[in-house]
């Protein structure tokens, strides 16, 4: 049969565009897109296979570029993905990650799919960061020991991580005392910083980076979010990661200790915090000194311990009355939403600045090859449609 029979007997009943249109995403089929729209949806070879009426041997040929889907599966492929079908065409700006390029804060309550799924989404973080600098000057990348950095690129860190922690307080010239604003300063030097939505998968993974693209990421996800305090370690944690392991394999515990280290003493500088903390266990002082630092109680009582102002035994009892104490005023945790200099802003601004200039959410979206509401989620801004409201 001839190929254009073949063809026309395949795609009966599309409409002209959707038949021109799947031919030409075949013709120039980018398998990485399929692998990252897959894992964005969270689906196995084999989900998505029983969906689209194929093996999972075939969407795994598909993914390594042995062989092209067929027109009429361009369509399944993108209904069931919820991509737009040129999607999976080539030609796009795209950041290659996986798992191994990227430090996850906590490894054993997250499965290999979600932790996929988390990787894609960071993909997708850089590729519309890519595409509002074409239009925006970002802040300056200013990470001592960061491949890309735009400012003192030599610059190098101790390799110790209270050192390391040291040094960049005072290469950002922070002072001694508490570090307010933690995201924002350090989307102020360049880092990008996001929180993925909520969702059942967000709700097991850990935050993490990655030093592997061209601007260091930090995802900080929703599961931390409850608590400022505790997001704000976490996020000091992983600007950790980006300055004393940007060059290393991730998933070593020793690098999740130094990392931990590195976030005390940045918050809570030693020199600084010492001749502040109590001589015993006493947690009303402690909640004052969580107000004034931005760390929790129970990391101010690590950092008792670890100092030699507790006794292990000691340290131990107060974590107990602690945890009776969890529901009380002063112990709950404080959302995240209460505190702007703590939420990611700088790309959702930079499309603001941008738009001023003419650019519109329906451009980025098509330029991305996303839904509008792919590119509101990663932006971090709420959807724009009005509510209806029905009044009884």
């Amino acid at each position: 049969m001839h190929r254009h029979e073949q063809l026309r007997l395949l795609t009966s009943g599309k409409a002209p565009e959707e038949v021109s249109t799947n031919t030409a995403v075949v013709e120039a089929f980018d398998s990485a897109r399929l692998t990252q729209a897959r894992q964005l949806a969270a689906m196995t070879k084999k989900a998505l296979a029983d969906q689209i009426g194929v093996t999972p041997a075939a969407i795994g040929q598909y993914e390594l570029g042995l062989t092209k889907p067929r027109p009429d599966l361009i369509t399944a492929l993108a209904d069931v993905l919820e991509v737009p079908p040129r999607f999976f065409q080539g030609g796009r700006p795209h950041a290659r990650l996986d798992a191994s390029m990227a430090h996850f804060r906590s490894l054993r309550s997250t499965r290999s799919y979600q932790r996929a799924k988390a990787v894609s989404f960071t993909e997708q973080v850089w590729e519309l960061t890519y595409a509002l600098e074409k239009r925006v000057q970002l802040p300056w990348i200013d990470l001592p020991g960061f491949a890309g950095g735009e400012v003192n690129p030599g610059t190098e860190l101790p390799g110790d991580p209270a050192d390391a922690a040291r040094a960049l307080r005072e290469h950002w010239s922070l002072g001694t005392g508490p570090v307010s604003h933690l995201v924002r300063r350090m989307e102020a030097h360049g880092i990008v910083v996001v929180m993925p939505p909520a969702d059942e998968d967000s709700a097991t993974v850990d935050a993490f980076s990655t030093s592997r693209l061209p601007r260091p990421i930090v995802v900080s996800t929703p599961n931390r979010a409850d608590n400022v305090y505790r997001h704000r370690f976490t996020t000091a944690h992983e600007l950790g990661h980006l300055v004393l392991h940007g060059d290393t394999a991730p998933g070593d515990m020793q690098q999740e200790r130094e990392a931990n280290i590195f976030a005390a003493e940045f918050l809570t500088p030693r020199a600084s915090i010492q001749p502040q903390l109590p001589g015993r266990a006493d947690l009303g002082k402690l909640v004052e000194l969580q107000r004034t630092w931005g760390v929790s109680v129970k990391s101010l009582l690590f950092r008792c311990r670890e100092i030699g102002l507790l006794s292990d035994s000691a340290s131990s009892r107060a974590h107990q009355r602690l945890h009776l104490l969890a529901d009380q005023p002063g112990f709950r945790g404080e959302p995240v939403t209460a505190y702007p200099g703590e939420q990611p802003a700088m790309l959702a601004q930079a499309f603001d600045l941008a738009s001023d200039h003419g650019l519109t959410m329906q451009t980025l979206a098509e330029e991305l090859v996303w839904s509008p509401a792919r590119v509101r989620t990663l932006l971090g801004t709420p959807n724009q449609r009005p509510r209806l409201r029905l009044v009884q």
